[in-house]
């Protein structure tokens, strides 16, 4: 019976050391492993949102540059308000031109409009059909930044004017006492 308890223990020291080092080495490091490869999926999910973060980010930055670039074009059509005088003598030499009469001219109190000030001119001119329409498609080209609204057009009796027109010119411009206390851009 002694080779037979020995045959016993040789038999339960081959299960059990397998056995053993299963439960001991093997399980422990399976469940580390396990965890690793769960923090590695985590970082590399961060890892594919920042990077669509950071092309959002640069696509952000693109879109701002495209912005910047159309204020400054509209704004290089707004003049001055030093400028304003100039435009209203422009707008005047085109209604000559036109073969319209000199306008009478009424200028308001300049008034805020959004981030730019305008400039509301009340204008009385008499001529043609064709010479008005010919002045409005020539103060629509104009280069800056204008409107005309609260027209009135009647037909005039006098000898050789057909029509008498009373509109409001508004002309915008950038305040010169904003421009000279606003922030430059960085």
């Amino acid at each position: 019976m002694n080779n037979g308890i020995r045959l016993l223990l040789v038999l339960a020291i081959l299960i059990g050391l397998p056995v053993a080092s299963f439960m001991l080495v093997f399980r422990p490091f399976n469940k580390e492993i396990e965890s690793d490869k769960k923090q590695i999926a985590h970082q590399e999910a961060m890892l594919v949102r920042l990077q669509e973060e950071t092309a959002r980010n640069d696509d952000l930055i693109r879109a701002n540059e495209e912005v910047e670039r159309t204020v400054r074009l509209i704004e290089a059509r707004l003049p001055s308000n030093k400028e304003v005088d100039a435009i209203v003598r422009q707008v005047s030499d085109i209604a000559v031109e036109c073969g319209l009469t000199p306008p009478a001219i009424k200028a308001a109190k300049p008034v805020p409009a959004a981030l730019y000030m305008e400039s509301p001119l009340e204008m009385e001119t008499e001529g043609d059909y064709v010479g008005f329409v010919t002045f409005l498609a020539r103060v629509e080209t104009l280069p800056r930044i204008t409107r005309i609204h609260d027209m009135k057009v009647t037909g005039h009796p006098k000898e050789g004017v057909e029509l008498k027109a009373e509109f409001t010119l508004s002309i915008y411009f950038q305040d010169e006492k904003k421009i000279a206390t606003a922030e430059p851009a960085k």
